[in-house]
C-alpha cells in the first residue's frame, strides 16, 4: 500500500482532529476518525518520547513533537486547537486544566472545538481522579464478573471491553456526534467519555435478561458465557478449538444432525439443569475429529459453527482474506479501516508516522513561519 499525499475520501475528510498523545482508546479514537478521514495531527512529547503507536493505533495521523511544559509549547497547541475541528485528551481528569490546555481554554479559543476527553471512571464522581486499567473498569460493571467458566475466576477479555469497545468506540461515537451537532449550530462542547459508562451501556441486553431472571448469578451458566451445550467452545481431536453458536431451533436441529446427536436427551435444549451433561456429550463427539475435519463438514453452514483461530490464523483464513478483514500497511497486516460505506469509504492513506516527522509540515499549514518555527525550535518549545 502506498502511503503519500493524503487522498482521503472518507466522510470526515474535511475535518481536523488534534490528538494528545496516550495510550489504547485514545489513540484508538483518533484511528477510527482517521480511518473515516480526518486529517488527525498528533502532539507527542519531546521529553522521553516512546513509541506506543503500535499496529493499527498508529495509522492516518501526522506527528509533532511539542515540550507541553513550555510555555511556548503550549501556546503553539492552542494555536493549533484553535484553527481544529476536534480535540482528543487521553488523561485524567484536571492534567489539561494544569497544562493551561483544558475545555475551558481551548473552547475560548475556538468556540466550535469539540473536545473529546477519554477517562476510566469519567471526569467527577469519587473515582476520578483514582489510576486505573481495563481490567478495573470492567470489574465495577459487572462485565468480568461474568465473563468465565463455571467454578473458575473471572477471565479478562484483553482489553477489548473497556479499552476499546466501552472506551474508544464510545468516545468516537460521541464526538462524531457532537462535530453533526457543531456543524449545524456552530456551538461544540465536551465529550465526557468514561469506560465505566461505556461498559456499562453494552452490558445492557445481560442486565435485561438478568431483570426477568434469565440470568444466573454465577458465571458460565448462562447461555451466552459458555454454560449452553449449544454456544460455546469444543477441543478437537488434535488439540484445536472450534465455536458453536447454534441458538436458534432450526440452527439446533441441523447441529444434532451433523453430529449425530440422536439421543433424547437433547431435546432438553433450553433446560440449564440439562446443560452439563449435554455439553460433556458434544465433547466427546468433537474429540473425535480434527479441527480441518470439522470444518470441512460444517464451514459455511447454518450450524453457525467457526473455527477458533489464533491471531496469526486470522490474518491467513480464507474467508478473511476474501473479505479483506485485514490490510497490508507498511509491511504489517492491519485490520481493515470499517465500516464500509458505499459512497465515502475509509481507507489507509498512511502508516504510523516517526514522532515529530511532521512538526515544520503542520505547522506551515496551520500559518506559523519559517522564522517562527526556528524561534520556537530554539526556545525548546517544539522537537
Amino acid at each position: 500500500m502506498q502511503h503519500g499525499k493524503d487522498t482521503a475520501s472518507g466522510p470526515l475528510r474535511d475535518l481536523r482532529v488534534i490528538e494528545f498523545q496516550g495510550l489504547g482508546p485514545g489513540p484508538m479514537c483518533a484511528t477510527f476518525l482517521g480511518d473515516m478521514g480526518a486529517d488527525v495531527i498528533r502532539i507527542d512529547r519531546t521529553a522521553n518520547p516512546a513509541q506506543t503507536d503500535y499496529g493499527a493505533l498508529g495509522r492516518n495521523r501526522r506527528s509533532i513533537a511539542l515540550n507541553l511544559k513550555h510555555p511556548a509549547g503550549v501556546a503553539t497547541a492552542l494555536r493549533l486547537v484553535a484553527a481544529a475541528d476536534a480535540a482528543i485528551d487521553p488523561f485524567r481528569p484536571g492534567v489539561m486544566e494544569r497544562l493551561g490546555l483544558g475545555p475551558e481554554a481551548c473552547l475560548a479559543r475556538n468556540p466550535r472545538l469539540v473536545f473529546g476527553r477519554m477517562t476510566g471512571w469519567g471526569q467527577d464522581g469519587p473515582l476520578a481522579q483514582a489510576a486505573g486499567h481495563d481490567i478495573n473498569y470492567i470489574a465495577v460493571t459487572g462485565a468480568l464478573h461474568a465473563i468465565g467458566e463455571r467454578g473458575r475466576k473471572p477471565v479478562p477479555p484483553l482489553a477489548l471491553v473497556g479499552d476499546y469497545g466501552g472506551g474508544a468506540l464510545y468516545l468516537a461515537f460521541g464526538m462524531a456526534c457532537a462535530l453533526l451537532e457543531a456543524q449545524r449550530t456552530g456551538q461544540g462542547q465536551i465529550v465526557d467519555a468514561a469506560m465505566v459508562d461505556g461498559v456499562a451501556l453494552l452490558m445492557s441486553a445481560q442486565y435485561g435478561i438478568r431483570d426477568r431472571g434469565g440470568w444466573a448469578g454465577a458465571r458460565g451458566e448462562n447461555m451466552l458465557d459458555g454454560g449452553a451445550h449449544f454456544y460455546g467452545c469444543y477441543e478437537c481431536a488434535d488439540g484445536e478449538w472450534i465455536s458453536l453458536g447454534a441458538m436458534e431451533p432450526q440452527f439446533y436441529a441441523l447441529l444434532r444432525e451433523q453430529l449425530g446427536l440422536d439421543d433424547p436427551a437433547f431435546d432438553a435444549q433450553n433446560d440449564p439443569a440439562a446443560w452439563p451433561a449435554l455439553t460433556e456429550m458434544i465433547a466427546n463427539v468433537v474429540r473425535g475429529r480434527t479441527r480441518a475435519e470439522w470444518c470441512a463438514l460444517l464451514e459455511g453452514t447454518d450450524v453457525c459453527f467457526a473455527p477458533v483461530l489464533t491471531m496469526d490464523e486470522a490474518r491467513s483464513y480464507p474467508p478473511n482474506v476474501g473479505r479483506k478483514v485485514f490490510v497490508d500497511v507498511d509491511g504489517e497486516r492491519q485490520a481493515a479501516p470499517g465500516p464500509r460505506l458505499s459512497r465515502t469509504p475509509a481507507s489507509v492513506r498512511r502508516g504510523r508516522p516517526r514522532i515529530g516527522a511532521h512538526t515544520d509540515e503542520v505547522l506551515g499549514e496551520f500559518g506559523f513561519t519559517a522564522d517562527e518555527i526556528a524561534t520556537l525550535r530554539e526556545a525548546g518549545g517544539i522537537g
